[in-house]
């Protein structure tokens, strides 16, 4: 079962190492703008996207395999079909704790997958305003 209570997301939230699959150099797109507010926050964002080179001064990696720093979190800005490959790469990994699809990302057959193999997984949520909400607030 996918996390939901305000506490469980707040502990997820504790996490402070983000690998961002599907984040943007675009200023002003969402796979931007939140991984630049994790980054403002004090996380560790690492920025996961085939097609740059360097993202909010960071050394972008074109997938999960490729990241050689441990990962705590893998926020998801990618569309639904594409979760079951970038679950797969983050059970292939020992360091992934948290699944986190952003909104509007579904795959409840990747998340059964993952919560299986000892993941947690966040479902239909964004980090920037629940970190606001729960962490930033507190």
């Amino acid at each position: 079962m996918p996390v939901e209570t305000d506490t469980e997301v707040r502990n997820r939230l504790e996490h402070k190492t983000v690998a961002v699959v599907g984040c943007s150099s675009t200023p002003g797109k969402d796979a931007h703008e939140i991984p630049k507010d994790l980054q403002a926050q004090g996380d560790e964002t690492i920025p996961v996207n085939p097609t740059a080179d360097e993202i909010l001064g960071r050394s972008a990696y074109d997938s999960l395999s490729d990241v050689e720093e441990e990962i705590e979190i893998v926020d998801v800005f990618r569309p639904s079909p594409e979760v079951a490959g970038i679950v797969d790469e983050a059970l292939a990994r020992d360091d992934v704790d948290v699944i986190w699809l952003q909104l509007g990302i579904h795959d409840d057959e990747a998340v059964a997958r993952a919560e299986a193999a000892g993941l947690r997984v966040v479902q239909d949520r964004c980090m920037k305003p629940e970190h606001q909400r729960l962490v930033a607030s507190a």
